[in-house]
């Protein structure tokens, strides 16, 4: 019994003693959606109740700014929708009494999809996509596609991510996937 309680005592000792972190190559589980911030290509629209010059359809530049009456170029790159309506209503609050804004996507960035599909290239992105959505618009998977694991680079980060393949694995504006060739 006393070795038992022994042998016991070490496998558990051992077991909390090993895997402190994820090996670098480990696959990554789905990652939770974060908060959008925007970015260059995404189009907006805008609306200031009872302003009708200031509402319309607008564009983030590619230098991360939008063009706006009365304001000029406000920079947009890297704020959320919630942070950019705040910051228009105080622009606007200096000529436009009590401003009340309301902004929304009308189309996000589009994602990249590369490596073993039938047409990897760039494509529009549509809200809720995940990979298999994304695989599916790019033709679908070669004969020598890796169907376990798929790289992604997220729009914003340096490199790649190795995540499993699952069935709801997002895919978001902005990020560029990359399916590999199996090993066989």
């Amino acid at each position: 019994m006393k070795r038992l309680a022994i042998f016991l005592g070490a496998a558990l000792l051992a077991a909390c003693a090993g895997n402190q972190g994820v090996a670098p190559d480990a696959p990554l589980p789905a990652r939770e959606i974060p908060v959008y911030r925007l970015a260059a290509d995404d189009k907006l629209k805008i609306t200031v109740f009872g302003e009708e010059g200031l509402t319309g359809d607008y564009t983030v530049g590619s230098d991360g700014r939008l063009a706006y009456p009365l304001l000029g170029a406000v920079p947009a790159k890297g704020l959320t929708l919630a942070e950019l309506t705040q910051k228009l209503t105080a622009g606007l609050s200096a000529s436009v009494q009590n401003p009340r804004v309301s902004i929304e996507i009308t189309q996000y960035r589009p994602f990249f999809i590369l490596g073993e599909v039938n047409r990897p290239g760039q494509y529009p992105y549509r809200t809720g996509l995940t990979l298999n959505g994304a695989v599916a618009t790019a033709g679908g998977y070669t004969y020598r596609a890796n169907q376990k694991h798929v790289l992604i680079q997220h729009f914003g980060e340096a490199g790649e991510r190795r995540y499993d393949i699952t069935a709801d694995l997002p895919v978001l504006p902005g990020d560029t996937v990359r399916v590999r060739e199996r090993f066989f």
